[in-house]
Parts: structure tokens; C-alpha cells; sequence
């Protein structure tokens, strides 16, 4: 009987492992095995193409790619910015929910998900309507103060980004870190301010060392979303293709060589090398915080 109950108990996990076989496993094993082949053209490039196996040159070709591996570097240093700035404001807003009444902090979290709720196409549109110097009216305000800023200007493009990718994602963070705020007994609270401890003191010895899973959580989900990041660049290419090139995120290079210059073994090639690169960088995140947790 014990058996049977097992069998009916794994009988409900059928449709997520069929999903995850037919849409996680096939396509990463498929990319692997585009990864191995190239296209070869016939006689003097006239007649058609055959796949022919090439081996690890695909990998060897995408690692010594300037281009891929410079995008690669110019996503991880935005993300080392990027990424603190909006777990900080995540972490500062999930405290203050927390200080208030829960009736409160209903009306205050749903009104902070606002942004998170709306699609990151449409929210990135916004932004560049925002950020327009003809039609936004951030440039007028700047005038008014007496700041003459371009948002769209080499020098505030990643800027620009970041300002819309926090905002759009402090509330789903922020909502994380408040509900293991609320798992934390509230009888050390209230023992910390019988002995004199502040508000802030509460804060920094107390909440915030309950909330590192929370915050090691959501830091792997940022690195992970902030080197796939894609839909803000090529919007913003839209508007001044002289900064935001095709080649200014892995993502819009491995887009470019599968759909533009029609280099799908490359593509695939590309694709394993960032997932690669995602899961080392996300290992040793959870490593290093790991390690200052113990």
C-alpha cells in the first residue's frame, strides 16, 4: 500500500516533468548539439550549404570573440552597480513595510508591485518617452534647476537602463525580503527594546541578518535576469543606434547571429557559452554568500 501511494504521489509531478524534459532538457541538449556543427558552403559559395561537425571551433571561436566577451564584461560591471542599488532600496522598503501596520503595509505593497506589474516592453517604452528630449518631460525639469542632461548621451545610457530596471524590479524584490521579514519572531524585537536598543539597532542586528536568505535569493535571480537583459537595450538602440550598438549585450549578439545573419550553429554556440557563464557566476555568488552567512 505504502508503495502505491507512493506511485499516485509521484503521478502529480507527470506534467511539470514533461514540461520540464520537453521544454528545459530538449531544447539546452539541442542548442549543445547545434553548438558542435557549422555550415559549410559548396564550391564557391554558389550552390547550398551542408552542416559539417566543427567540434569545439564553435567554443574556441566564441571565447576569443572580442565582441561577445566584451559585452559579457560590460553586462557584469553594470550588474556589480546595478543590482546593490536595487537590493538597497528593496531591503530599505521591505523595513519600512515592516514598521508599519499590516493593514498599512497592504496598501503600501500592492502600490509599490505596480511596476513589476507592468510588462518590461511597455515599461521600458515609458522610459524613453520620459527620457525623450522632445516629448519627456525630465529634460525641461533639468532645464528649470539649471541641468542640461541627455539621457540618451553615451555616458547616461547605462544609467538610463538601470534607473528603469530598478524600478521596474524594487517591488517584486521588496516583497520578497518583507515576507521573511515576517517570519522573524517578533518577541526579539520587543526583548531588544527592553534592553535599549534603537530602531535602527533592531534593523541591523535583527532583521537584516534573518533576511540574508532572502537577499542571497533575489541577488542570484538579478545576476541571472541582468546578464540575459535584452528587451531595454534593443528599445533603446531604437533611439540613438550610434551609443547602443548590436553588440552591447550578449543577448542582442547571439540575436544578431541567429535571426539577422542566419549563424545558428554560432548562435548556439553563444547561447551555451552565457549559460555557462550565468551558472558559474551564480555558483560563486551563492558560494561567497554562503560563506559570510556561516
Amino acid at each position: 500500500m505504502i508503495r502505491s501511494l507512493r506511485w499516485k504521489g509521484a503521478a502529480f509531478t507527470v506534467p511539470f516533468q514533461l514540461g520540464f524534459v520537453f521544454l528545459f532538457l530538449l531544447p539546452i541538449g539541442y542548442a549543445v548539439y547545434q553548438s558542435l556543427y557549422r555550415d559549410q558552403q559548396s564550391g564557391l559559395g554558389l550552390g547550398g550549404s551542408t552542416q559539417r561537425f566543427s567540434g569545439l571551433d564553435n567554443y574556441q571561436q566564441g571565447l576569443s570573440d572580442s565582441a561577445f566577451m566584451g559585452s559579457v564584461l560590460r553586462v557584469v560591471l553594470f550588474a556589480c552597480v546595478q543590482i546593490p542599488v536595487m537590493l538597497l532600496i528593496s531591503l530599505l522598503l521591505a523595513l519600512c513595510l515592516d514598521a508599519l501596520t499590516s493593514k498599512a503595509a497592504g496598501r503600501f505593497r500592492l502600490l509599490l508591485l505596480v511596476p513589476y506589474m507592468i510588462p518590461g516592453v511597455v515599461a521600458a517604452i515609458v522610459w524613453i518617452n520620459l527620457y525623450s528630449p522632445d516629448v519627456g518631460p525630465l529634460t525641461s525639469l533639468g532645464k528649470v534647476f539649471g541641468l542640461s542632461w541627455n539621457f540618451f548621451a553615451p555616458s547616461m545610457v547605462w544609467p538610463s537602463i538601470g534607473n528603469l530596471l530598478t524600478w521596474h524590479g524594487i517591488g517584486y524584490n521588496m516583497v520578497i525580503i518583507y515576507a521573511a521579514l515576517q517570519g522573524v519572531p517578533r518577541d526579539l524585537f520587543e526583548a531588544a527594546r527592553l534592553d535599549g536598543a534603537s530602531e535602527f539597532r533592531v534593523a541591523t542586528s535583527i532583521k537584516i541578518p534573518y533576511v540574508r536568505g532572502a537577499l542571497v535569493l533575489t541577488g542570484m535571480l538579478s545576476i541571472i535576469q541582468m546578464l540575459q537583459i535584452f528587451n531595454e537595450p534593443a528599445l533603446f538602440r531604437n533611439v540613438t543606434p550610434q551609443t547602443v550598438n548590436d553588440s552591447f549585450t550578449p543577448i542582442m549578439i547571439i540575436y544578431n547571429q541567429a535571426f539577422n545573419a542566419g549563424n545558428y550553429h554560432y548562435a548556439a554556440t553563444l547561447s551555451v557559452l552565457l549559460a555557462l557563464i550565468l551558472g558559474v557566476a551564480s555558483f560563486l555568488f551563492y558560494r561567497l554568500t554562503a560563506k559570510e552567512a556561516d
